[in-house]
């Protein structure tokens, strides 16, 4: 495809985007727009973008695509701003928010105008953030989320798709509702539970100072996603929060089912609450991408003898596998020194057991 790709926000998903775009039609031109005129700059010294602007009103009105990629408050006011720009009839515009409802309410504004606009929602991260952590292979069979209102043109949705085909997703299309509840459900719901527990470790370190050093190991794990930026996940909560308050209802039901279990020492009655929720857990795809970003994390247990993690982390290198974290803890399960190294995808990790299993006996798990 040919024309003018206007990205407004070079942060990781902007930056990814860009990149896509960029790969699978070599003959467009992508302009992009950062409040950070760093982040411009890197964007466009890496050869992410083709060019750089700090005028959203000069390039908005060229473009024939442009990709709002901006936290979920920022977009809607994006929106409004946009709505005063002459841009071009037939323009497509789209987001890359995680709530959809409020936005694509407010994308009435440039329908009117003749400009379609199509929600969007990729569902992809990383550990890192920042246009110099782009990656063209960010989205590669992530689900992406487009949420058209009823009456968008089959052919416009198509465009868009095909606009987008670089990042190689799986496109759904759904409602923004149904969007929001899903998304609610499966991703904004488990942060704010990520969070909680968080805060109740903290308040239960005033009576033992023992909980934040065994917190280190898997409950350092499972509320992970608590380290998310606040104030994106404060503008997510605030705009899905009819969703939220719906789910809180449901959890605090939940949590009085478990504590009836309990005050009837219930044995059995336990031992099924756990067995169906593992059969359910169990049962979910473990090669696909979803709402929550994956972590590749590879569990070796190690010797405690010095140079050991050198050593590991060189037979990695020697076969350029690409490493993005690497720690040690102290106990998982019972099982003292624990290397853990977590990669940017799932292949990545699997070329990291196999090496490690030709040069070492350590022994390595997936979790």
């Amino acid at each position: 495809m040919t024309g003018r790709v206007f990205i407004i926000g070079l942060g990781l998903i902007g930056g990814s985007l860009a990149l896509c775009i960029k790969s699978e039609h070599q003959k467009c031109t992508v302009v992009g727009y950062d409040q950070d005129p760093e982040q411009a700059r890197l964007a466009k010294m890496l050869g992410i973008i083709d060019m750089a602007t700090e005028s959203i009103e000069e390039e908005a009105c060229k473009a024939d695509l442009i990709v709002i990629a901006t936290p979920v408050a920022a977009a809607v006011k994006m929106v409004h701003t946009l709505s005063c720009v002459p841009l071009k009839k037939g323009a497509i515009v789209t987001d890359t928010g995680s709530t959809k409802q409020t936005v694509s309410r407010h994308g009435a504004m440039l329908r009117e105008m003749g400009v379609e606009f199509i929600g969007g929602h990729p569902m992809a991260g990383s550990h890192k953030s920042g246009v110099t952590a782009a990656k063209k292979i960010l989205f590669e069979n992530a689900y992406y989320l487009l949420t058209p209102e009823q009456g968008t043109q089959s052919a416009v949705l198509e465009q868009l798709k095909g606009w987008l085909a670089g990042t190689k997703a799986k496109f759904l299309t759904v409602l923004p509702e149904e969007h929001d509840y899903m998304t609610g459900v499966i991703s904004h719901f488990p942060h704010l539970v990520a969070a909680s527990l968080v805060h109740q470790a903290a308040a239960a370190e005033k009576d033992s100072e023992m909980v934040g050093r065994l917190a280190a190991g898997g409950f350092r794990d499972i509320t992970r996603i608590a380290s998310g930026s606040p104030e994106m996940w404060k503008d997510i909560l605030v705009d899905n929060r009819d969703v939220m308050l719906q789910l809180l209802e449901g959890w605090q039901s939940e949590m009085n089912r478990v504590a009836g279990l309990l005050h009837s020492s219930d044995a059995d009655s336990i031992r099924n609450y756990f067995d169906q929720a593992k059969r359910y857990r169990d049962g979910l795809p473990t090669s696909e991408k979803g709402a929550i970003p994956s972590f590749y994390d590879l569990f070796v247990d190690v010797p405690d003898y010095p140079g050991v993690i050198s050593e590991i982390t060189g037979f990695l290198a020697k076969e350029n596998i690409s490493i993005v974290n690497i720690r040690i803890i102290e106990t998982r399960e019972e099982v003292y020194g624990v290397l853990v190294i977590s990669f940017q995808t799932e292949e990545d990790r699997l070329c990291a057991q196999e090496c490690l299993s030709r040069h070492t006996d350590y022994e390595t798990s997936v979790g």
